[in-house]
């Protein structure tokens, strides 16, 4: 059931990755570990596309949801670091239309942390406008905030995509999968060839899981499942608009700059490993990019979330074993994928499923990190 290598130290990972395949946690994925630079895990297993049986190899790659803000965090902090923009800069400062209805005063800090108030749009958009970036920038420039700019956080599922996006666009003069495939590496897809399509990992729907703990009171889980029921609550309205399955290559060619990054676990991990020795940003402005800047109860997600520039931190919006919370960052998506870096503990970490669970008892990629994180000694 499983292929590729792992360090002896870390045969927990092992076990557990096997663990979750045999009892069919997941139906197919990959997870890759590096610490202080080495490789000490590449696994991978399990079915790719349970229609046809074909099995995960080596190479399959997955569609990962919303691991992808941090991809789309970098490639704008990426130009930061070149002296391109500041994140204290107004938005308008680089995109002049966007400050209709009292919207000037955003700024780049406000996208990255979800202060800015655009959590979902306010119209349905279709599959075709949202492969468009002109006409989702037009969007977003022309709606008015939910808050006022700065004053809460509520995650924007999807419009942080297309907002962070175009402000890599107008800056850098390039689409923002182009910037990323250039300047962060090719083997981070924010949108594949129509041909690839067929060669992916098939997403499917999984159970409902139990989870042994939860990351809130029940008071809380119960307003969350009521916003998750309820068509008309931020949560449903950020993350369900555009919606479509993310198995119809519309969606996985046009490559949602907030949840279509397609990668393998290795590419995910080494992503964060980059981040963690210096090679893709200065390790002071990764330090200075996952500094926490807003935490608490989330406007979208009901839940506590925790965000640093683009990256979360550990709260029940992106819940870690306790040995991870002190220090790690990084982004879950909603499928159960995670990438994760760890500055201190030299730990990047990629996590890729293609079966889907509800995320309040989806502990694969927690276990997987808790492995890791013991077998560190």
């Amino acid at each position: 059931m499983i292929d590729g290598v792992c360090d002896a130290a870390f045969t927990e990972v092992r076990d557990v990755f096997a663990e979750h395949l045999r009892t069919g946690q997941d139906q197919g994925a990959a997870v890759a570990v590096s610490v202080d630079g080495r490789l000490v895990v590449d696994l991978w297993g399990g079915t790719a596309d349970e229609r046809s049986g074909r099995v995960w190899q080596r190479d399959t790659a997955c569609v990962t949801f919303s691991a992808t803000k941090a991809v789309t965090a970098a490639a704008l902090l990426l130009l930061a670091e070149r002296g391109r923009l500041a994140v204290g800069d107004r938005v308008v400062d680089h995109w002049p239309g966007f400050g209709a209805h009292g919207k000037d005063a955003i700024t780049i800090e406000h996208l990255l942390t979800h202060q800015a108030g655009l959590p979902a749009f306010d119209r349905p958009i279709g599959l075709q406008e949202a492969a468009d970036p002109d006409a989702m920038a037009a969007q977003l420039a022309g709606q008015r905030p939910e808050w006022e700019p700065g004053t809460a956080h509520g995650y924007h599922a999807l419009t942080f995509g297309w907002l962070v996006g175009e402000v890599v666009r107008r800056v850098s003069g390039r689409p923002v999968r182009e910037f990323v495939a250039q300047e962060l590496g090719a083997d981070l897809e924010l949108g594949v060839p129509p041909e690839r399509v067929p060669q992916l990992a098939r997403i499917a729907a999984g159970r409902p899981l139990r989870a042994p703990d939860r990351p809130a009171d029940e008071r809380t889980v119960a307003r969350l499942v009521a916003a998750t029921a309820d068509p008309d609550s931020p949560l449903q309205r950020s993350t369900a608009n555009p919606g479509g399955s993310f198995n119809k290559p519309a969606l996985l060619t046009a490559g949602w700059p907030a949840a279509g990054l397609v990668c393998t676990a290795r590419a995910l991990a080494d992503f964060y490993r980059r981040l963690g020795d210096g090679s893709l940003l200065p390790r002071g402005a990764v330090k200075e990019a996952t500094r926490e800047r807003v935490r608490g109860p989330d406007r979208t997600l009901v839940l506590e979330s925790a965000f640093g520039l683009g990256f979360m931190r550990p709260a029940a919006g992106m819940w870690l074993p306790p040995a991870a919370r002190a220090t790690a960052f990084g982004h879950p998506g909603a499928s159960g994928a995670l990438g994760l870096g760890d500055l201190e503990a030299g730990v990047a970490f990629g996590f890729v499923p293609n079966l889907t669970h509800p995320a309040l008892g989806d502990r694969r990629a927690y276990r997987l990190v808790e492995a890791t994180y013991a077998a560190l000694g």
